[in-house]
């Protein structure tokens, strides 16, 4: 066990892997706190503080069981259906799935800003404090 453990540690490609995940888990944490703050700042001032907190909670734990789940996630590679002659596995039905979520939310989120109607009020408080919670471990869930 130990000789094992000195072969992967001596290893430059493991080095490389390991380099690489914590550089995405920058990354995709960073992402996770920009997406916070985006929605604790359509709540009240008073609840920003709390929701921010609750939510980077919420964001880390199920970041954790995220990375538990990626072992077995990327063992799902058996075809499930083929398009044009393109096998797709459950893995890629993940992943695509993931980035479609995540480019219909940031889309969303960005014409929300850009061209808010004139009709809705888009005030600090144009979202629940249930909602602004409820919708932070979407973003980690999309983003393994």
């Amino acid at each position: 066990m130990l000789e094992s453990l000195t072969q992967l540690a001596a290893d430059p490609a493991v080095w490389a892997a390991l380099a690489t995940l914590v550089v995405m888990e920058v990354v995709l944490g960073i992402d996770n706190l920009i997406f916070i703050s985006i929605l604790t700042n359509k709540l009240p001032p008073e609840q920003q503080p709390k929701a921010r907190r609750i939510g980077i909670g919420l964001a880390l734990v199920l970041r954790l069981a995220l990375l538990g789940a990626v072992a077995f996630i990327v063992h799902l590679t058996e075809p499930v259906f083929t398009v044009f002659g393109k096998a797709f596995s459950w893995r890629d039905i993940i992943l695509i799935a993931g980035g479609l979520f995540l480019l219909w939310k940031a889309t969303k989120e960005i014409h929300e800003s850009v061209d808010p109607s004139p009709e809705e009020d888009k005030g600090a408080s144009s979202i629940s404090y249930a909602a602004a919670i409820g919708q932070i471990p979407t973003c980690s869930a999309a983003s393994p």
